[in-house]
């Protein structure tokens, strides 16, 4: 278990990260943590490279546990606006971050486990893409779609649904949408950056299976 701590404290460290970071905008579609949480794909992909699966999903659920304690805590933060209280976290967030974490990350375990034996790229390039693409689906449109407002109806989110172009650019869609988007592309980004650190780190830890 302890050859398992690293990956596991890794985790826990960019899903505290990121519930921190997502409360500061960087621009009008994003926040910091969308940079910081992409990165609990590449820990999960090296665990599953250098452990093997169920390692992979030891430190799945470790990330999960600290994710749900993070929301816990947020909970009980109120916050003021408008005139207003509202907690830091709300149940449609709190909500949709861990079904999004859970599904998209041991989804990545699968896939990567299905693909392990092909070229050295392959297995985290298309496990970390179709994770990222869930966890970016499940989490907007848990949190923020008018679809969805049953969850939680005492909790106005009609500011998300707010038809803006795409980006600033495209056809008007809800404001979540272009979250989304933003969100999606900024993963699709840092899942090529991540490919390099993913060799290094493997061939530090297990250079016979880099």
């Amino acid at each position: 278990m302890t050859r398992f701590l690293p990956g596991i404290l890794a985790m826990a460290i960019i899903v505290v990260a990121s519930n921190i970071l997502v409360q500061f905008l960087v621009g009008d579609w994003l926040t910091w943590g969308a940079f910081t949480y992409p990165f609990a794909f590449l820990v999960n992909d090296v665990m599953n490279r250098v452990y093997g699966p169920a390692a992979a999903r030891r430190v799945v659920f470790a990330g999960f546990v600290v994710g749900v304690i993070c929301s816990l805590i947020g909970s009980q933060i109120m916050l003021q606006g408008d005139g207003y209280t509202y907690p830091a976290v709300t149940l449609r967030i709190a909500l949709g971050s861990g079904a999004a974490f859970l599904v998209a990350q041991l989804t990545d375990v699968f896939i990567f486990d299905k693909l392990r034996n092909g070229v050295w790229w392959r297995a985290p390039a298309v496990s970390t893409l179709i994770g990222a693409s869930l966890d970016t689906m499940i989490f907007f449109s848990i949190a923020f779609s008018a679809t969805l407002s049953f969850i939680e109806p005492s909790n106005d989110v009609s500011w998300a649904g707010a038809h803006l172009p795409l980006l600033g650019l495209g056809p008007e869609v809800p404001l979540w949408v272009s979250l989304a988007c933003a969100d999606w592309l900024v993963k699709l980004a840092l899942t090529l950056i991540a490919l390099m650190p993913f060799k290094a780190i493997v061939t530090k830890l297990s250079p016979r299976i880099a």
